[in-house]
Protein backbone atom coordinates (compact mmCIF):
# COMPACT_ATOMS: atom_id res chain seq x y z
CA UNK A 1 0.00 0.00 0.00
CA UNK A 2 1.01 3.35 -0.66
CA UNK A 3 2.04 5.56 2.35
CA UNK A 4 -0.70 8.39 1.09
CA UNK A 5 -3.62 5.54 0.56
CA UNK A 6 -2.65 4.29 4.05
CA UNK A 7 -2.43 7.58 6.07
CA UNK A 8 -5.67 9.23 4.39
CA UNK A 9 -7.29 5.47 5.57
CA UNK A 10 -6.03 5.71 9.05
CA UNK A 11 -6.85 9.34 9.35
CA UNK A 12 -10.22 8.75 8.09
CA UNK A 13 -11.38 6.33 10.53
CA UNK A 14 -9.61 7.33 13.21
CA UNK A 15 -11.92 10.87 12.93
CA UNK A 16 -15.08 8.70 12.41
CA UNK A 17 -14.22 6.86 15.88
CA UNK A 18 -13.99 9.93 17.61
CA UNK A 19 -17.02 11.04 16.41
CA UNK A 20 -17.01 12.10 12.41
CA UNK A 21 -20.10 12.13 10.84
CA UNK A 22 -19.81 14.76 7.53
CA UNK A 23 -16.57 15.50 5.37
CA UNK A 24 -16.96 18.11 2.79
CA UNK A 25 -14.73 18.12 0.01
CA UNK A 26 -13.87 20.34 -3.04
CA UNK A 27 -12.63 18.40 -5.29
CA UNK A 28 -8.55 18.22 -6.52
CA UNK A 29 -5.78 16.13 -7.28
CA UNK A 30 -2.94 16.14 -4.81
CA UNK A 31 -5.90 15.27 -1.68
CA UNK A 32 -7.46 12.62 -3.80
CA UNK A 33 -5.90 9.72 -1.23
CA UNK A 34 -8.21 11.59 1.39
CA UNK A 35 -11.20 12.13 -0.88
CA UNK A 36 -10.70 8.57 -1.58
CA UNK A 37 -10.71 7.34 1.83
CA UNK A 38 -13.64 9.59 2.47
CA UNK A 39 -16.01 8.90 -0.66
CA UNK A 40 -15.34 4.81 0.73
CA UNK A 41 -16.30 4.75 3.57
CA UNK A 42 -19.72 3.65 4.42
CA UNK A 43 -20.10 5.94 8.00
CA UNK A 44 -19.11 9.21 6.65
CA UNK A 45 -21.57 11.37 5.04
CA UNK A 46 -19.99 13.05 1.99
CA UNK A 47 -20.57 16.59 0.80
CA UNK A 48 -19.10 17.83 -2.60
CA UNK A 49 -18.90 21.63 -3.93
CA UNK A 50 -17.24 22.40 -6.76
CA UNK A 51 -16.04 25.98 -5.03
CA UNK A 52 -14.11 25.91 -1.75
CA UNK A 53 -15.44 28.87 -0.53
CA UNK A 54 -19.22 27.13 -0.63
CA UNK A 55 -17.44 24.35 0.59
CA UNK A 56 -16.30 25.59 3.88
CA UNK A 57 -18.87 27.39 4.68
CA UNK A 58 -21.36 24.42 4.19
CA UNK A 59 -18.70 22.53 6.84
CA UNK A 60 -19.42 26.07 9.00
CA UNK A 61 -23.06 25.34 8.82
CA UNK A 62 -22.87 21.25 9.24
CA UNK A 63 -21.09 21.95 12.36
CA UNK A 64 -22.73 24.83 13.81
CA UNK A 65 -25.87 23.40 13.66
CA UNK A 66 -24.81 19.81 14.74
CA UNK A 67 -22.26 21.14 17.68
CA UNK A 68 -19.82 18.43 16.46
CA UNK A 69 -16.75 18.57 14.09
CA UNK A 70 -17.33 18.36 10.39
CA UNK A 71 -14.19 17.30 7.92
CA UNK A 72 -13.54 19.91 5.53
CA UNK A 73 -11.12 18.92 2.68
CA UNK A 74 -8.93 20.74 -0.44
CA UNK A 75 -6.08 20.28 -2.72
CA UNK A 76 -3.04 22.65 -2.35
CA UNK A 77 -2.64 26.01 -3.30
CA UNK A 78 -4.82 28.36 -3.02
CA UNK A 79 -7.75 26.38 -2.58
CA UNK A 80 -6.80 26.17 1.05
CA UNK A 81 -6.29 30.21 0.78
CA UNK A 82 -10.37 29.92 -0.24
CA UNK A 83 -11.29 28.47 3.22
CA UNK A 84 -9.84 31.61 5.42
CA UNK A 85 -13.52 33.53 5.75
CA UNK A 86 -15.13 30.19 6.87
CA UNK A 87 -12.16 29.37 9.28
CA UNK A 88 -12.02 33.45 10.72
CA UNK A 89 -15.97 32.67 11.36
CA UNK A 90 -15.34 29.21 12.61
CA UNK A 91 -12.65 31.15 15.10
CA UNK A 92 -14.78 33.87 16.14
CA UNK A 93 -17.86 32.12 16.73
CA UNK A 94 -16.65 28.83 18.43
CA UNK A 95 -17.50 26.76 15.52
CA UNK A 96 -15.58 23.15 15.30
CA UNK A 97 -13.87 22.55 11.82
CA UNK A 98 -11.16 20.22 11.41
CA UNK A 99 -9.31 21.47 7.99
CA UNK A 100 -7.40 19.46 6.05
CA UNK A 101 -5.73 21.02 3.50
CA UNK A 102 -3.66 18.46 1.05
CA UNK A 103 -0.16 19.82 0.16
CA UNK A 104 3.40 19.03 -1.69
CA UNK A 105 5.71 17.43 -0.09
CA UNK A 106 8.82 19.66 1.03
CA UNK A 107 11.03 19.34 -2.19
CA UNK A 108 8.32 20.68 -4.15
CA UNK A 109 7.61 23.87 -2.06
CA UNK A 110 9.59 27.53 -2.95
CA UNK A 111 10.21 26.00 -6.62
CA UNK A 112 7.62 27.33 -8.68
CA UNK A 113 6.00 23.82 -8.63
CA UNK A 114 2.07 24.37 -9.74
CA UNK A 115 -0.48 24.51 -7.30
CA UNK A 116 2.73 25.24 -4.33
CA UNK A 117 2.09 27.68 -1.97
CA UNK A 118 3.30 28.37 1.71
CA UNK A 119 0.39 26.54 3.40
CA UNK A 120 2.09 26.03 6.87
CA UNK A 121 -0.14 28.39 9.51
CA UNK A 122 -1.90 29.64 6.72
CA UNK A 123 -4.37 30.72 8.78
CA UNK A 124 -2.06 32.40 11.57
CA UNK A 125 -4.16 32.96 15.09
CA UNK A 126 -7.48 31.80 13.62
CA UNK A 127 -7.52 28.46 14.47
CA UNK A 128 -7.50 26.63 17.68
CA UNK A 129 -4.18 24.38 16.41
CA UNK A 130 -2.21 23.97 13.57
CA UNK A 131 0.05 20.53 12.85
CA UNK A 132 1.66 19.25 9.89
CA UNK A 133 1.60 15.98 9.92
CA UNK A 134 4.58 15.62 7.35
CA UNK A 135 5.14 13.34 4.27
CA UNK A 136 3.89 9.71 5.38
CA UNK A 137 6.46 6.77 5.19
CA UNK A 138 6.09 3.17 5.59
CA UNK A 139 7.96 2.24 8.84
CA UNK A 140 6.79 1.57 12.39
CA UNK A 141 4.94 3.83 14.52
CA UNK A 142 3.18 5.88 11.86
CA UNK A 143 0.14 4.42 13.10
CA UNK A 144 0.32 5.29 16.88
CA UNK A 145 1.19 8.90 15.30
CA UNK A 146 -1.11 9.45 12.86
CA UNK A 147 -3.95 8.32 15.35
CA UNK A 148 -3.43 9.76 18.27
CA UNK A 149 -2.73 12.93 15.53
CA UNK A 150 -6.19 12.47 14.43
CA UNK A 151 -7.69 11.97 17.88
CA UNK A 152 -5.63 15.39 19.55
CA UNK A 153 -7.28 17.43 16.49
CA UNK A 154 -10.75 16.33 17.05
CA UNK A 155 -10.91 17.16 20.65
CA UNK A 156 -9.14 20.30 20.64
CA UNK A 157 -12.01 21.07 17.77
CA UNK A 158 -14.43 20.36 19.71
CA UNK A 159 -13.20 22.27 22.82
CA UNK A 160 -15.39 21.89 24.97
CA UNK A 161 -14.36 25.10 26.73
CA UNK A 162 -12.93 26.81 23.95
CA UNK A 163 -14.25 25.00 19.87
CA UNK A 164 -13.19 26.45 17.07
CA UNK A 165 -11.44 25.53 13.58
CA UNK A 166 -8.13 22.79 13.70
CA UNK A 167 -5.79 23.20 11.01
CA UNK A 168 -4.18 19.71 9.82
CA UNK A 169 -1.53 20.09 6.53
CA UNK A 170 -1.30 16.93 4.81
CA UNK A 171 1.84 16.30 2.49
CA UNK A 172 1.65 13.86 -0.12
CA UNK A 173 3.93 12.41 -2.51
CA UNK A 174 2.74 10.76 -5.59
CA UNK A 175 1.42 8.13 -5.99
CA UNK A 176 -2.14 9.69 -5.10
CA UNK A 177 -4.41 6.58 -5.60
CA UNK A 178 -4.34 3.06 -4.17
CA UNK A 179 -2.73 0.81 -6.43
CA UNK A 180 -3.82 -2.65 -5.49
CA UNK A 181 -1.32 -3.66 -2.43
CA UNK A 182 -2.77 -3.67 0.53
CA UNK A 183 0.16 -4.66 2.06
CA UNK A 184 2.11 -2.27 5.45
CA UNK A 185 4.87 -2.96 8.12
CA UNK A 186 2.14 -2.33 11.13
CA UNK A 187 -1.34 -3.34 11.52
CA UNK A 188 -3.49 -0.24 9.98
CA UNK A 189 -6.32 -0.79 12.00
CA UNK A 190 -7.51 1.26 15.26
CA UNK A 191 -8.89 -0.30 18.84
CA UNK A 192 -11.65 -2.28 18.54
CA UNK A 193 -13.39 -0.69 21.59
CA UNK A 194 -13.02 2.88 19.70
CA UNK A 195 -10.56 5.68 19.52
CA UNK A 196 -7.13 5.37 19.77
CA UNK A 197 -7.33 8.27 22.54
CA UNK A 198 -10.15 9.30 24.80
CA UNK A 199 -10.38 12.67 26.04
CA UNK A 200 -12.24 13.21 29.42
CA UNK A 201 -14.16 16.32 30.78
CA UNK A 202 -13.89 17.48 34.18
CA UNK A 203 -17.25 18.48 35.88
CA UNK A 204 -17.48 22.59 36.23
CA UNK A 205 -15.94 24.16 39.12
CA UNK A 206 -18.44 25.73 41.59
CA UNK A 207 -20.22 29.19 39.86
CA UNK A 208 -19.86 32.61 40.82
CA UNK A 209 -22.52 33.36 43.66
CA UNK A 210 -24.53 36.69 42.63
CA UNK A 211 -25.32 38.80 45.57
CA UNK A 212 -29.49 38.39 46.15
CA UNK A 213 -31.66 41.37 44.33
CA UNK A 214 -34.66 42.06 42.48
CA UNK A 215 -33.24 44.69 40.24
CA UNK A 216 -31.05 42.11 37.87
CA UNK A 217 -31.04 41.74 34.49
CA UNK A 218 -29.81 38.55 32.06
CA UNK A 219 -28.99 39.15 28.79
CA UNK A 220 -28.16 36.78 26.35
CA UNK A 221 -26.25 37.15 22.76
CA UNK A 222 -25.60 34.47 19.98
CA UNK A 223 -23.35 31.55 21.03
CA UNK A 224 -24.72 31.76 24.34
CA UNK A 225 -24.88 27.71 26.18
CA UNK A 226 -26.86 26.75 29.15
CA UNK A 227 -29.51 29.04 27.93
CA UNK A 228 -32.70 27.38 29.51
CA UNK A 229 -30.77 26.82 32.66
CA UNK A 230 -30.18 30.76 33.32
CA UNK A 231 -33.56 31.73 32.22
CA UNK A 232 -35.19 29.51 35.12
CA UNK A 233 -32.91 31.04 37.57
CA UNK A 234 -33.76 34.49 36.22
CA UNK A 235 -37.38 33.57 36.42
CA UNK A 236 -37.30 32.43 40.11
CA UNK A 237 -35.25 35.73 40.48
CA UNK A 238 -37.21 37.95 38.91
CA UNK A 239 -35.29 39.49 36.17
CA UNK A 240 -36.29 40.27 32.56
CA UNK A 241 -34.37 38.65 30.27
CA UNK A 242 -33.37 40.47 26.90
CA UNK A 243 -32.07 38.29 24.27
CA UNK A 244 -30.91 38.44 20.73
CA UNK A 245 -33.10 36.03 18.21
CA UNK A 246 -29.69 33.91 17.90
CA UNK A 247 -29.51 33.73 21.74
CA UNK A 248 -32.48 31.35 22.35
CA UNK A 249 -33.92 32.90 25.50
CA UNK A 250 -36.67 35.55 23.92
CA UNK A 251 -39.55 33.25 25.53
CA UNK A 252 -41.45 32.87 28.68
CA UNK A 253 -42.83 35.79 30.75
CA UNK A 254 -39.67 37.26 31.16
CA UNK A 255 -38.84 37.74 28.30
CA UNK A 256 -38.44 41.94 26.49
CA UNK A 257 -38.45 41.29 23.08
CA UNK A 258 -38.42 45.51 22.57
CA UNK A 259 -35.60 46.04 24.32
CA UNK A 260 -33.66 47.73 21.68
CA UNK A 261 -36.73 50.30 22.00
CA UNK A 262 -36.46 50.39 25.37
CA UNK A 263 -33.04 51.13 26.11
CA UNK A 264 -32.47 54.10 23.59
CA UNK A 265 -35.36 55.80 25.32
CA UNK A 266 -33.17 57.94 27.70
CA UNK A 267 -35.60 58.22 30.20
CA UNK A 268 -36.37 54.71 30.71
CA UNK A 269 -32.51 53.58 30.37
CA UNK A 270 -31.69 55.98 32.99
CA UNK A 271 -34.44 54.45 35.61
CA UNK A 272 -33.64 51.15 34.91
CA UNK A 273 -30.06 50.50 35.69
CA UNK A 274 -29.95 47.40 37.40
CA UNK A 275 -27.65 46.15 40.37
CA UNK A 276 -26.38 43.59 38.24
CA UNK A 277 -26.65 42.54 34.66
CA UNK A 278 -25.63 38.62 33.52
CA UNK A 279 -24.37 38.25 30.45
CA UNK A 280 -24.10 35.01 28.09
CA UNK A 281 -22.77 34.67 24.94
CA UNK A 282 -21.96 37.36 22.45
CA UNK A 283 -24.55 40.14 22.23
CA UNK A 284 -24.07 42.79 19.23
CA UNK A 285 -27.11 43.53 17.79
CA UNK A 286 -28.39 46.51 19.60
CA UNK A 287 -26.14 49.72 20.16
CA UNK A 288 -28.69 50.95 22.88
CA UNK A 289 -28.14 47.67 24.58
CA UNK A 290 -24.42 47.99 24.61
CA UNK A 291 -24.31 51.67 26.11
CA UNK A 292 -26.56 50.61 28.66
CA UNK A 293 -23.99 47.75 29.70
CA UNK A 294 -21.87 50.24 30.60
CA UNK A 295 -23.97 52.20 32.98
CA UNK A 296 -24.49 48.58 35.21
CA UNK A 297 -23.22 48.67 38.53
CA UNK A 298 -22.30 44.85 38.29
CA UNK A 299 -21.68 43.38 35.01
CA UNK A 300 -20.68 39.39 35.29
CA UNK A 301 -20.00 37.66 31.99
CA UNK A 302 -20.83 34.22 31.53
CA UNK A 303 -17.35 32.51 28.91
CA UNK A 304 -16.79 28.61 28.94
CA UNK A 305 -13.09 29.56 28.79
CA UNK A 306 -11.58 31.99 30.86
CA UNK A 307 -8.17 32.64 28.09
CA UNK A 308 -10.77 34.55 25.95
CA UNK A 309 -14.60 36.36 26.57
CA UNK A 310 -17.03 38.56 24.60
CA UNK A 311 -17.02 42.24 26.54
CA UNK A 312 -17.29 44.72 23.91
CA UNK A 313 -18.04 47.50 25.75
CA UNK A 314 -15.06 46.73 28.14
CA UNK A 315 -17.61 46.89 31.19
CA UNK A 316 -17.62 44.13 32.35
CA UNK A 317 -16.31 43.51 36.16
CA UNK A 318 -16.00 39.65 36.66
CA UNK A 319 -16.00 36.87 34.18
CA UNK A 320 -16.73 33.02 35.65
CA UNK A 321 -17.41 29.77 33.88
CA UNK A 322 -20.73 29.47 35.74
CA UNK A 323 -22.74 32.25 38.03
CA UNK A 324 -25.48 31.07 40.45
CA UNK A 325 -28.15 33.43 40.26
CA UNK A 326 -30.32 33.35 43.94
CA UNK A 327 -33.93 33.76 44.86
CA UNK A 328 -34.36 37.21 46.46
CA UNK A 329 -36.87 38.35 48.55
CA UNK A 330 -38.61 41.95 47.20
CA UNK A 331 -41.83 42.70 45.33
CA UNK A 332 -42.26 42.82 41.65
CA UNK A 333 -42.01 46.39 40.72
CA UNK A 334 -38.88 45.76 39.17
CA UNK A 335 -39.99 43.47 36.98
CA UNK A 336 -43.27 44.64 36.42
CA UNK A 337 -41.87 47.52 34.94
CA UNK A 338 -39.87 46.39 32.34
CA UNK A 339 -43.18 43.95 31.29
CA UNK A 340 -44.99 47.17 31.35
CA UNK A 341 -43.00 48.87 28.94
CA UNK A 342 -42.02 45.37 26.55
CA UNK A 343 -46.69 45.72 26.24
CA UNK A 344 -46.98 49.21 25.14
CA UNK A 345 -43.84 49.33 23.16
CA UNK A 346 -44.29 45.86 21.38
CA UNK A 347 -48.36 47.45 20.51
CA UNK A 348 -46.81 50.27 19.05
CA UNK A 349 -44.43 48.47 17.04
CA UNK A 350 -46.98 45.68 16.03
CA UNK A 351 -49.30 49.04 14.76
CA UNK A 352 -46.62 50.49 12.67
CA UNK A 353 -45.50 46.81 11.59
CA UNK A 354 -49.28 45.78 10.74
CA UNK A 355 -50.12 49.52 8.42
CA UNK A 356 -46.71 48.75 6.80
CA UNK A 357 -47.91 45.65 4.28
CA UNK A 358 -44.51 44.19 2.62
CA UNK A 359 -41.93 46.23 5.07
CA UNK A 360 -38.86 44.32 5.73
CA UNK A 361 -38.98 44.28 9.38
CA UNK A 362 -42.79 42.93 8.88
CA UNK A 363 -41.43 40.33 6.76
CA UNK A 364 -39.24 39.49 9.64
CA UNK A 365 -41.66 39.01 12.46
CA UNK A 366 -44.35 37.60 10.63
CA UNK A 367 -41.74 34.93 9.16
CA UNK A 368 -41.03 33.80 12.53
CA UNK A 369 -44.29 33.44 13.22
CA UNK A 370 -45.64 31.70 10.89
CA UNK A 371 -42.77 28.77 10.70
CA UNK A 372 -44.17 25.40 12.62
CA UNK A 373 -42.33 24.53 15.56
CA UNK A 374 -38.82 22.10 15.02
CA UNK A 375 -37.76 24.64 12.61
CA UNK A 376 -34.76 26.23 11.99
CA UNK A 377 -34.52 29.69 10.62
CA UNK A 378 -30.95 31.04 9.97
CA UNK A 379 -30.57 34.78 9.72
CA UNK A 380 -28.25 36.91 7.60
CA UNK A 381 -25.79 39.13 8.99
CA UNK A 382 -26.61 42.47 7.92
CA UNK A 383 -30.51 43.87 8.14
CA UNK A 384 -32.19 40.68 8.35
CA UNK A 385 -31.00 39.86 11.80
CA UNK A 386 -31.62 43.16 13.45
CA UNK A 387 -35.16 43.28 11.82
CA UNK A 388 -35.75 39.92 13.60
CA UNK A 389 -34.06 41.48 16.43
CA UNK A 390 -36.62 44.86 16.62
CA UNK A 391 -39.75 42.84 15.64
CA UNK A 392 -39.54 39.59 16.32
CA UNK A 393 -42.38 38.97 19.26
CA UNK A 394 -41.31 36.18 22.32
CA UNK A 395 -41.94 32.45 20.77
CA UNK A 396 -41.10 28.59 21.57
CA UNK A 397 -40.23 25.50 19.42
CA UNK A 398 -37.63 27.69 16.21
CA UNK A 399 -33.93 27.31 16.39
CA UNK A 400 -32.28 30.51 15.31
CA UNK A 401 -28.65 30.68 13.81
CA UNK A 402 -26.37 33.31 12.37
CA UNK A 403 -22.44 33.60 11.23
CA UNK A 404 -22.58 36.49 14.53
CA UNK A 405 -18.35 35.37 15.14
CA UNK A 406 -17.45 38.33 11.95
CA UNK A 407 -20.79 39.45 10.82
CA UNK A 408 -19.53 39.26 7.47
CA UNK A 409 -22.30 38.41 4.79
CA UNK A 410 -19.99 36.24 2.65
CA UNK A 411 -20.92 32.79 2.49
CA UNK A 412 -24.19 32.73 3.75
CA UNK A 413 -26.32 30.53 1.21
CA UNK A 414 -23.40 27.80 2.15
CA UNK A 415 -23.99 27.65 5.55
CA UNK A 416 -27.74 28.05 5.43
CA UNK A 417 -27.79 24.55 3.56
CA UNK A 418 -25.07 22.99 5.93
CA UNK A 419 -27.07 23.66 8.98
CA UNK A 420 -30.43 22.63 7.02
CA UNK A 421 -28.53 19.31 6.66
CA UNK A 422 -27.75 19.09 10.06
CA UNK A 423 -31.40 19.87 11.03
CA UNK A 424 -33.89 17.16 12.10
CA UNK A 425 -36.70 19.49 10.50
CA UNK A 426 -37.83 22.10 7.98
CA UNK A 427 -35.09 24.77 7.62
CA UNK A 428 -35.56 28.42 6.27
CA UNK A 429 -33.44 31.37 5.85
CA UNK A 430 -33.71 34.68 5.68
CA UNK A 431 -30.89 36.88 3.79
CA UNK A 432 -30.79 40.26 1.60
CA UNK A 433 -29.77 40.28 -2.35
CA UNK A 434 -26.52 40.97 -2.08
CA UNK A 435 -25.91 38.13 0.27
CA UNK A 436 -27.51 35.77 -2.16
CA UNK A 437 -25.59 37.17 -4.90
CA UNK A 438 -22.00 36.68 -2.81
CA UNK A 439 -22.73 33.01 -2.79
CA UNK A 440 -24.72 31.64 -5.61
CA UNK A 441 -22.66 29.28 -5.89
CA UNK A 442 -24.40 27.96 -2.83
CA UNK A 443 -26.93 27.24 -4.76
CA UNK A 444 -24.97 24.42 -6.86
CA UNK A 445 -26.00 20.86 -5.96
CA UNK A 446 -24.44 18.11 -7.60
CA UNK A 447 -27.65 15.64 -8.63
CA UNK A 448 -26.00 13.03 -6.09
CA UNK A 449 -25.19 15.13 -3.13
CA UNK A 450 -27.70 15.05 -0.54
CA UNK A 451 -30.08 18.00 -0.56
CA UNK A 452 -31.78 19.83 1.87
CA UNK A 453 -34.94 20.68 2.65
CA UNK A 454 -34.31 24.64 2.95
CA UNK A 455 -36.57 27.80 2.02
CA UNK A 456 -34.48 30.88 1.08
CA UNK A 457 -36.50 34.41 2.12
CA UNK A 458 -34.52 36.90 -0.04
CA UNK A 459 -35.22 40.24 0.68
CA UNK A 460 -34.42 42.17 -2.39
CA UNK A 461 -34.18 45.80 -2.06
CA UNK A 462 -31.38 46.11 -5.02
CA UNK A 463 -28.85 46.99 -3.00
CA UNK A 464 -27.24 47.28 0.64
CA UNK A 465 -30.03 48.18 2.79
CA UNK A 466 -28.54 48.65 5.93
CA UNK A 467 -26.44 51.71 4.34
CA UNK A 468 -29.57 53.40 4.61
CA UNK A 469 -29.68 53.67 8.42
CA UNK A 470 -26.19 54.89 8.35
CA UNK A 471 -24.84 58.49 8.53
CA UNK A 472 -23.57 57.62 5.06
CA UNK A 473 -27.51 57.74 3.68
CA UNK A 474 -26.96 61.97 3.97
CA UNK A 475 -24.14 61.95 1.23
CA UNK A 476 -26.27 62.21 -1.75
CA UNK A 477 -23.52 62.02 -4.21
CA UNK A 478 -22.01 59.08 -3.42
CA UNK A 479 -24.58 57.21 -1.74
CA UNK A 480 -25.99 55.33 -4.09
CA UNK A 481 -22.84 54.54 -5.97
CA UNK A 482 -20.58 53.28 -3.16
CA UNK A 483 -23.04 52.34 -0.36
CA UNK A 484 -26.25 51.54 -2.04
CA UNK A 485 -24.75 49.93 -4.99
CA UNK A 486 -27.60 48.58 -6.68
CA UNK A 487 -27.20 45.60 -9.23
CA UNK A 488 -30.73 45.15 -11.23
CA UNK A 489 -30.33 41.28 -11.02
CA UNK A 490 -33.56 39.46 -11.68
CA UNK A 491 -33.12 36.39 -8.88
CA UNK A 492 -35.42 34.47 -11.24
CA UNK A 493 -33.13 33.82 -13.55
CA UNK A 494 -30.34 33.31 -11.25
CA UNK A 495 -32.57 30.69 -9.92
CA UNK A 496 -33.31 28.91 -12.98
CA UNK A 497 -29.52 28.94 -13.76
CA UNK A 498 -29.16 26.10 -11.26
CA UNK A 499 -32.64 24.47 -11.24
CA UNK A 500 -33.87 26.24 -7.83
CA UNK A 501 -37.92 26.81 -7.40
CA UNK A 502 -38.25 30.48 -7.24
CA UNK A 503 -41.49 32.46 -6.34
CA UNK A 504 -42.11 36.33 -6.06
CA UNK A 505 -44.50 37.49 -2.58
CA UNK A 506 -46.85 39.92 -4.04
CA UNK A 507 -48.63 40.18 -0.59
CA UNK A 508 -47.29 39.43 2.98
CA UNK A 509 -50.92 37.52 3.70
CA UNK A 510 -49.38 34.74 1.07
CA UNK A 511 -46.80 34.23 3.35
CA UNK A 512 -47.37 30.78 4.90
CA UNK A 513 -48.47 29.44 1.60
CA UNK A 514 -45.01 31.06 -0.03
CA UNK A 515 -42.83 29.46 2.39
CA UNK A 516 -44.37 26.02 2.05
CA UNK A 517 -42.77 23.21 0.15
CA UNK A 518 -39.64 20.65 -0.12
CA UNK A 519 -36.21 20.73 -1.12
CA UNK A 520 -33.91 23.95 -1.76
CA UNK A 521 -36.41 27.11 -2.82
CA UNK A 522 -36.30 30.58 -2.97
CA UNK A 523 -39.09 33.16 -2.15
CA UNK A 524 -38.20 36.66 -3.03
CA UNK A 525 -39.60 39.89 -1.72
CA UNK A 526 -39.25 43.25 -3.18
CA UNK A 527 -38.87 45.73 -0.94
CA UNK A 528 -37.60 49.60 -1.13
CA UNK A 529 -34.64 50.93 0.79
CA UNK A 530 -35.98 54.13 1.39
CA UNK A 531 -39.08 53.22 2.69
CA UNK A 532 -37.24 50.43 4.77
CA UNK A 533 -35.58 53.24 6.80
CA UNK A 534 -39.13 54.97 6.82
CA UNK A 535 -39.98 52.03 8.76
CA UNK A 536 -37.14 51.66 11.01
CA UNK A 537 -37.84 55.88 12.04
CA UNK A 538 -41.56 54.76 12.54
CA UNK A 539 -40.79 51.71 14.86
CA UNK A 540 -39.08 53.87 16.81
CA UNK A 541 -41.04 57.47 17.21
CA UNK A 542 -44.10 54.91 18.12
CA UNK A 543 -42.50 53.11 20.80
CA UNK A 544 -41.38 55.98 22.54
CA UNK A 545 -44.39 57.47 21.98
CA UNK A 546 -46.00 54.77 23.73
CA UNK A 547 -43.44 54.82 26.79
CA UNK A 548 -44.15 58.43 27.48
CA UNK A 549 -47.45 57.86 27.70
CA UNK A 550 -47.07 55.26 30.31
CA UNK A 551 -48.44 56.28 34.06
Amino acid sequence: MNPATALSGVLVDELVRCGLTDVVLAPGSRSAPLAIAAHGDPRVRLHVRIDERSASFLALGLARRSERPVALVCTSGTAAANFHPAVIEAHESGVPLLVLTADRPPELRATGASQTIDQIKLYGSSVRWFSEIGVPEERPGQVAYWRSLAGRAYQRALGPGDPGPVHLNVAFREPLVPDGDTSWCEPLEGGAAGPWVRARVAPPSAGLHVSPTRRGVLVVGDGASNVRRYVAAAGMAGWPVLSEPTGGARYGDHAISAYHFLLGAPEFADAHRPDVVVTLGRPSLSRPLLSWLTQAREHIVVASDLSRWPDPTRSATQVAQAVEIPVAAGDDGWLWSWRNAEAAARAAVDAVLDEAELSEPRLARDLAEALPNNALLFCGSSMPIRNLDQAMRPRRGVRLLANRGASGIDGLVSTAMGAALAHNGPSYALIGDLTLLHDQNGLVLGPREPRPDLCLVVVNNDGGGIFSLLPQAALPDSFERVFGTPHGVNLSYLAAATGTPHTLLSSIGDLPKAIRGEGPRIVEVRTDRAENARVHAAMREAAHAALRDLP
